[in-house]
C-alpha cells in the first residue's frame, strides 16, 4: 500500500513564514491538505502568502507576531484554533544569524541568535505539546535546525551553536513526548538561496563557495518538500527523534 502522504483535515502553524524556507513549507503543506496557520513579523507579506493559498483552494490564517516575546504564544495558538482547528503540526523555522569573528559576539548577541533560534522553538513546541496532551490527540513538531548544526565554519559560532543546541533539544523532546504520540524530528538544511542571501551569492566570494561545493549548486526550496511531508504525514508516523540532513552533499565542500 502506498504511503499516505495527504494531510488533510490536519492543522499546521509555521513559523518565519513571510519568506524563504517558511513561506515555501507553508505553500507545500496547503497543497497536501493541510490548514495553515503562518505567523512572523512582516504582516504585509504574510497576509499576501494567506491570500495566495485562499486563491488555490488551500485554508490559510496570518498572525503577525514576533516570537522574542514568548508571552504572546498562547495567542498565537487560540488565534489558530479559532480560525483553522487544533494545531497538530509545528514548523518551527524562525531563525537568524549574526556573522562576526568569535571574539566579537557581545552578550546582545547571544541573546539574540539563541533567544530566536533555540528558546523560541523550545517554548512554542512546548505550547502546542500542552495542548495537543490536553486533548489526548498526536502530533508532529519539525525544528529546522542547520547543516552548521554539524559542520564547522567561522563566523558562524552563534548561530552553529544555537543549531546544535535544537537538534539535541529534538530528541530530548521525542523521547519524553512520544507516550503522547507527539512526533519531533529535525531537518538540516545546506545552503539554499533565497532573497535574504541571494545577493551575496551572485558575488564574487558567493560564487566561489558554490564552485566549492561537490555539485556546484544551491539547493532549491521545493528540494525540502518531500522530506518534510514525511514528516509531517502519516508516512512518517514511526519516525521521530531524528536529525536528518538535506544538503545535497554540501558537506563534502565546505571548510
Amino acid at each position: 500500500m502506498a504511503p499516505n502522504f495527504r494531510l488533510d483535515g490536519r492543522v499546521a502553524l509555521v513559523t518565519g513564514a513571510s519568506s524563504g524556507i517558511g513561506r515555501h513549507l507553508a505553500e507545500t503543506l496547503a497543497e497536501a491538505g493541510a490548514a495553515v496557520a503562518v505567523t512572523a513579523r512582516r504582516a504585509d507579506r504574510l497576509h499576501a502568502l494567506v491570500e495566495g493559498i485562499r486563491a488555490k483552494g488551500g485554508k490559510a490564517h496570518a498572525h503577525p507576531a514576533d516570537l522574542a516575546r514568548t508571552e504572546g504564544y498562547d495567542a498565537i495558538l487560540d488565534d489558530a484554533e479559532r480560525n483553522l482547528g487544533l494545531v497538530d503540526i509545528l514548523i518551527n523555522n524562525a531563525g537568524l544569524n549574526i556573522q562576526k569573528p568569535l571574539v566579537a559576539y557581545t552578550p546582545s548577541d547571544y541573546d539574540t541568535v539563541v533567544g530566536t533560534n533555540l528558546k523560541s522553538p523550545l517554548f512554542l513546541a512546548q505550547a502546542v505539546a500542552k495542548r495537543l496532551i490536553a486533548k489526548g490527540k498526536g502530533g508532529s513538531i519539525i525544528n529546522v535546525a542547520s547543516l552548521l548544526a554539524q559542520q564547522v565554519l567561522r563566523q558562524v559560532a552563534l548561530y552553529a551553536a544555537s543549531k546544535a543546541g535544537l537538534v539535541h533539544l529534538t530528541r530530548v523532546m521525542a523521547l519524553e513526548w512520544a507516550r503522547h504520540d507527539i512526533r519531533v524530528n529535525a531537518i538540516l538544511p545546506g545552503y539554499i538561496e533565497t532573497e535574504l542571501n541571494d545577493v551575496f551569492f551572485a558575488s564574487d566570494k558567493g560564487k566561489a563557495l558554490i564552485d566549492k561545493l561537490p555539485r556546484k549548486r544551491l539547493e532549491r526550496l521545493e528540494d525540502l518538500d518531500g522530506l518534510v511531508l514525511v514528516l509531517a504525514s502519516d508516512a512518517g508516523k514511526a519516525i521521530t527523534g531524528a536529525a536528518l540532513l538535506v544538503d545535497d552533499a554540501q558537506q563534502f565542500g565546505m571548510s
